[in-house]
């Protein structure tokens, strides 16, 4: 069943590489179509263009294709093109001609947007249900290891004393970030743009307010043409915040790579966690964390991939649109394995704890030494010269109590403040 059919066949080459993979797609979406459907159908017959007595009848089917999508028993077949066309069949075999009406005043134009509004609104959701659970594993692993130190690095080279309660708590502070982007993302999302029909409106006097608030929008795309116009800049806006986020996993992926080497040995995993090597038996490789990476590395192309799509074009629909969902949709599910499984990897790290007793971190502690000529009174200039003076020499001697007592500092992680700003975030 085809809803632009005029009674007209298609060749069967064009029409498989028209549909593409929408059929498979649209199964994300069905849920979104039937809700968009249900309020659609009520402001129809409040405006009178669906009969009082046929609602009841409309609403039980949806509500049953609801029951058979959550269920996982909803299928499209391939004698349908998408998830549209499969749902006004069902409502017509049902319900006869009251089946028939559900596609007044609309299009599929603006059914996919409806679908895609909705769907965003809830996988960014749960994308932040996510990040707030990997928060709260990296904000407790920052407390209980903020006295456990390591070097930082400078140009991969050893600079100045850190500590695995700084390493954690930034990337809790760097998901903070994330989520601001993912709220913008979901402001773009939160427009209702159903009734911009093939994207100039429609001649009959649908009440676009009132599916609105049907749908739990907050606001309406009033413009019909701006409403068209979203489809392409909705998928963008939710590809860079998500690029954001996989921005953090890959480096928090690349930094636990490198710890777990045994050049560095800061971190380790049970074997379990690991995987091994078909000729190397004492291979315990961080394969969890190399894919986290290289999926998160695709991510943060998604932006790059959905504007080489949309670039140049017009106004007004153009299939193009189509391959958005391509990329666009299994993105979010790599992303959020992503982050439930750099979750789980973190429940079972292991730390290190003598790290920086390694005569080779000797010195990072030079910046201490520089710091405390200066309190003695020396300038910071001649400090600096003596102690690399002392360096030179052979004189140097580290000294390891640290006293930093500044907001962010290893001694100061304000991680009550970091978890502040996350709670409001989530707001």
């Amino acid at each position: 069943m085809k809803l632009w059919d005029k009674g007209t066949n298609t060749e069967t080459l064009i029409e498989q590489f028209t549909v593409g993979n929408d059929r498979v797609l649209d199964l994300q979406l069905a849920r979104y179509d039937v809700l968009g459907s249900l309020a659609h159908a009520t402001m129809l017959t409040s405006v009178g263009l669906i009969d009082q007595g046929e609602l009841p009848g409309i609403e039980r089917e949806l509500n049953q294709l609801l029951i058979e999508i959550e269920q996982g028993d909803f299928t499209i077949e391939e004698s349908f093109e998408d998830i549209h066309s499969k749902i006004e069949y069902v409502l017509t075999e049902k319900l006869g001609e009251a089946g028939k009406k559900i596609h007044t005043a609309r299009s599929r134009n603006d059914q996919v947007l409806v679908d895609l509004h909705l769907f965003a609104k809830d996988e960014i959701k749960k994308i932040k249900e996510l990040i707030r659970s990997l928060f709260d594993r990296l904000i407790t692993l920052s407390n209980k290891y903020k006295d456990v130190l390591i070097p930082g690095y400078t140009h991969l080279q050893v600079a100045m004393p850190s500590s695995f309660g700084m390493w954690f708590g930034a990337y809790a502070e760097s998901l903070v970030d994330d989520v601001y982007l993912l709220n913008a993302a979901f402001q773009v999302a939160d427009q209702n743009p159903l009734g911009s029909a093939a994207g100039y409106g429609s001649s009959f006097p649908v009440d676009r307010q009132q599916t609105t608030e049907l749908m739990g929008f907050s606001t309406l795309k009033y413009n019909s043409v701006a409403a068209q116009m979203s489809r392409g800049k909705l998928e963008r806006t939710m590809a860079f915040a998500m690029s954001s986020v996989a921005s953090t996993l890959s480096k928090l992926a690349m930094d636990a790579c490198l710890y777990m080497s045994q050049n560095f040995g800061f971190i380790s995993f049970p074997d379990q966690l690991t995987t091994g090597s078909s000729i190397m038996p004492h291979k315990k490789n961080p394969d969890v964390f190399e894919l986290v990476r290289a999926r998160c590395n695709k991510v943060q192309a998604l932006p790059t991939e959905l504007m080489s799509i949309t670039n140049n074009l017009p106004s007004g629909y153009h299939r193009d649109f189509q391959l958005l969902k391509e990329s666009l949709l299994p993105a979010i599910e790599s992303l959020k394995s992503c982050l439930f499984i750099t979750e789980y990897m973190l429940q079972h790290i292991i730390i290190t704890d003598q790290i920086i007793n390694d005569p080779k971190y000797d010195y990072i502690f030079s910046v201490e030494a520089v710091n405390t000529l200066v309190k003695q009174g020396l300038s910071f200039r001649d400090a600096y010269r003596q102690v690399g003076k002392d360096i030179e020499e052979g004189t140097y001697k580290p000294e390891r109590d640290l006293e930093h007592t500044h907001i962010g500092s290893i001694g100061n992680l304000a991680n009550d403040k970091i978890q502040e700003k996350m709670e409001r975030a989530m707001g």
